[in-house]
């Protein structure tokens, strides 16, 4: 049976800092600098929501060559470029399994071609479509396989912020649950109906409870 698990949130930004201020703003904690993703043109910035599980700001690199190829995470849509000129938002999520190659075979809906990526001392396997666009909408996740026990949750400060839901929308439901059930991930995220994909999720912060 595969399995995966949450690994972390994916919130997009036309620039670096103004994602870290948005979520400062929100959530009372400043993500701090990662690094650069070279193969994607683009770097980001992480909060620690747990043992193993993290926010990721991210955004394109101004200072990076263009990939030959679409940046994940559809970074390069018209639409997605749009939104987040008005305000980051959350657009994804990430989970972590320990056979990506089983995980992808077992998802009913397509979620990419597998990838190796690094930054830094960190190393993993990736799912990317190749035309970057955000499988079943962003409600379904992208999967990942970190190349060792590290992670990058590890070593950041606890800022006292936890996930405590996750919830999306979508206008094929049924096809988004089947494939959440294929990677034991129904208990992760709840689906419900709507003609637009959506995708949210609460967090307990000191300030209390916050969604985005």
């Amino acid at each position: 049976m595969v399995r995966a698990v949450l690994d972390h949130l994916v919130v997009a930004a036309a620039t670096l800092e103004q994602g870290e201020d948005y979520v400062e703003t929100r959530l009372g904690a400043r993500p701090l600098r990662g690094g650069r993703h070279v193969a994607m043109g683009t770097h980001n910035s992480l909060l620690k929501l747990g043992e193993k599980t993290y926010l990721e700001v991210i955004a394109i690199d101004p200072e990076a060559v263009a990939p030959g190829r679409a940046r994940w995470f559809a970074l390069d849509t018209a639409a997605l470029r749009a939104e987040v000129q008005e305000a980051p938002r959350l657009i994804h999520w990430v989970a972590r399994t320990d056979d990506i190659v089983a995980a992808r075979r077992a998802c009913p809906v397509y979620c990419g071609e597998i990838h190796a990526m690094a930054r830094g001392a960190f190393e993993w396997r990736i799912t990317i479509p190749a035309d970057g666009r955000l499988p079943g909408d962003g409600v379904l996740p992208t999967l990942i396989q970190w190349a060792d026990e590290r992670h990058p949750a590890d070593a950041m400060p606890d800022v006292d912020v936890r996930m405590v839901a996750l919830a999306g929308a979508h206008p094929e439901p049924d096809a988004i649950r089947s494939a959440l059930a294929a990677l034991s991930l129904s208990d992760t995220i709840k689906v419900t109906y709507a003609a637009t994909p959506r995708l949210a999720t609460m967090l307990q912060t000191t300030r209390g409870p916050v969604t985005l």
